[in-house]
């Protein structure tokens, strides 16, 4: 590969990075107390993909040992946002469900960061972030298959 393709890429992954970093950082701030991002990250893909999967297949979404993942399913245990229900296929394990309170708990996050996202319009035009979705798309679409 030469160079300057390397840099090209590099230079990309590492703007993502810093946006990743920069947006976790601005979401747990507006976060309840004892919640994180993990938290609301799993919430958020019980949402978008589907509740009802089990904790492993979580760890494995994720790419985070299943203890990790137990140790974050708990915290939403606690807060009541998700609960086990014996795994239909399979007696010996436990699928994830979000409760309505849980539901709730991924609206008030995503509005709560409202006045950042009012700021960000401020600067750089929805109509340009809107364009930038589909390749944002399509290289996650292929960073995920290329993980398998």
């Amino acid at each position: 590969m030469d160079n300057d393709t390397r840099h090209l890429y590099f230079s990309f992954f590492n703007e993502v990075g810093i946006i990743a970093q920069l947006s976790r950082a601005a979401m747990e701030a507006r976060l309840p107390d004892g919640l994180t991002l993990p938290h609301f990250s799993v919430v958020n893909h019980l949402t978008r993909v589907r509740d009802g999967q089990t904790p492993l297949t979580l760890a494995r979404a994720f790419q985070v040992p299943k203890t990790t993942m137990t140790h974050t399913l708990a915290g939403l245990l606690e807060h009541g946002l998700v609960e086990m229900r014996p795994n239909p296929e399979d007696g010996r394990s436990k699928t994830v469900w979000l409760t309505d309170q849980g539901r709730q708990f991924r609206e008030d996050a995503i509005r709560s960061i409202d006045p950042d996202i009012a700021d960000l319009k401020e600067a750089i035009p929805a109509d340009r972030v809107a364009d930038l979705l589909p390749l944002l798309s399509e290289i996650r679409a292929f960073m995920d298959a290329y993980r398998d």
